[in-house]
């Protein structure tokens, strides 16, 4: 294991004073500093919490927001709901798809983007319904994913 993961997997556990009761949080905060929970990182939460791994995977991958996977630093959502889809979102999919050269669940080799689909996100009114970042996209067309792509781009 690197060092650097080490210390930093030490740190969260003694912030919340190897309680084993803490083990989401625990996996939020390591997420955050990763954007992905490594391997290497469930490991050290095993031996310092002396918690079963299989139960640490049981709950790293019960939960949605938990990745073992590297995941991109900017995250698309784009609502497949039916308001989004009947007005438009398999386009905006396909052409975000077309641009970023991934499908969803995929992230760019670069580690910028991560694609994901949604079944809906509680603003039909506003469909198609693109989210990156949290940033809500309205009423979004094919031309203007590479305006919304490129605002990221440059971050």
């Amino acid at each position: 294991m690197s060092p650097q993961v080490l210390e930093t997997v030490d740190r969260v556990i003694d912030k919340y004073h190897k309680d084993k009761s803490m083990l989401i949080p625990i996996l939020q905060d390591i997420q955050r500093e990763y954007n992905y929970l490594p391997r290497e990182a469930l490991l050290r939460v095993k031996d310092k919490l002396n918690v079963p791994l299989p139960q640490i995977y049981a709950v790293a991958t019960f939960y949605k927001a938990f990745s073992l996977k590297p995941r991109g630093k900017h995250t698309i959502y784009v609502c497949m709901g039916t308001a989004c889809h009947v007005r438009g979102s398999p386009k905006i999919l396909e052409e975000i798809q077309r641009k970023l050269d991934i499908k969803p669940g995929e992230t760019t080799p670069d580690l910028n983007f991560t694609l994901e689909t949604v079944n809906c996100l509680g603003a039909c009114a506003l469909g198609p319904l693109v989210v990156v970042d949290g940033n809500y996209f309205a009423r979004v067309t094919p031309v203007q994913v590479e305006k919304i792509l490129n605002k990221y781009k440059e971050r």
